[in-house]
Order: structure tokens, then C-alpha cells, then sequence
């Protein structure tokens, strides 16, 4: 017949892994990136790559253009943060 003492300890240690586990599972928040910081990257890109089209590769334009679309790439990125 099994000993009730056994099972005592492995359901403390069954209870102690599953709130290790979910003490990580509650701050899901702290380790996602925010939106903004991506959407800025990625505006950077595109306000870069349209900068080369329209301009034929000066790079003051390039520069601008990467600058631009990085901004508004960020503000787009802080109204996604603030919906989440």
C-alpha cells in the first residue's frame, strides 16, 4: 500500500515547480518588446528605401527620409503600445 509521508513531499515539490513557472508567466509584459521600438525600426526602413526612389541616393535625403519614417514609424508604434 503506499506510504501517504511519500506523497506529501512529491506534491509540495509539484507545487513549488508550478509557481516558479508561473511567477515567469506573470510578467509576460516585461519581457515583450514594444511596438514602438519595432515600428520605428521598420519605419526607418521604408522612409529609407523611399527616400532612395524619390532621390536617386543623395544621402542627406536618405538620411532625412530614414529619420522621418523612423519617427513616424514610432509614433504609429506608441498608439499600438497604448491600445495592448
Amino acid at each position: 500500500m503506499a506510504r501517504s509521508h511519500h506523497r506529501k513531499k512529491h506534491k509540495q515539490h509539484l507545487q513549488h515547480f508550478r509557481h516558479s513557472q508561473d511567477s515567469s508567466a506573470l510578467t509576460p509584459a516585461a519581457s515583450r518588446s514594444r511596438a514602438a521600438v519595432l515600428f520605428g525600426i521598420l519605419g526607418a526602413i521604408v522612409g529609407l528605401s523611399v527616400a532612395y526612389f524619390a532621390t536617386g541616393g543623395e544621402w542627406i535625403w536618405l538620411l532625412a527620409g530614414a529619420v522621418a519614417g523612423g519617427a513616424a514609424g514610432y509614433l504609429i508604434g506608441r498608439v499600438a503600445d497604448r491600445a495592448r
